[in-house]
């Protein structure tokens, strides 16, 4: 369900490295629990971003939740497709969703998020919490 070579937060975002890019975007279990999205909002290329930072937002009909950088860098490109089809986070948001893309500023910071098993293990420790 989540693709293993990308990198993720405690605040459901994730991050594919490639060289000295990254790509943005936030998880499935997001996307879920916000529901249907219907606006995106996120920063111009050019614009600095900083691990932990808020870089933008996604409205859903449920709330406005904030998007948080897993890691530093430059906004190199933002997905403006998203604009027009903001429904795109829902339907595929590991794919075509992708948020922002960056030139990175530190590549090893990613290496402090977690990998594809240690973040299912966290969304399953949290479903019980809630469950429980």
């Amino acid at each position: 369900m989540y693709p293993s070579d990308y990198r993720y937060t405690k605040e459901h975002e994730w991050i594919k490295m490639s060289g000295d890019t990254g790509t943005i975007g936030i998880t499935d279990y997001a996307q879920h629990e916000l529901g249907d999205v219907v606006y995106v909002e996120l920063p111009a290329a050019g614009t600095k971003i900083t691990a932990g930072q808020l870089f933008g937002t996604i409205e859903s009909v449920k709330a406005v939740s904030e998007i948080y950088a897993p890691v530093s860098g430059e906004v190199i490109e933002a997905n403006l497709a998203l604009s027009n089809a903001p429904e795109t986070v829902n339907s595929d948001p590991h794919g075509a969703a992708w948020l922002i893309k960056i030139k990175l500023a530190a590549p090893a910071e990613a290496s402090k998020l977690m990998d594809a098993a240690a973040y299912q293990t966290f969304i399953s420790d949290k479903e019980k919490e809630t469950s429980a």
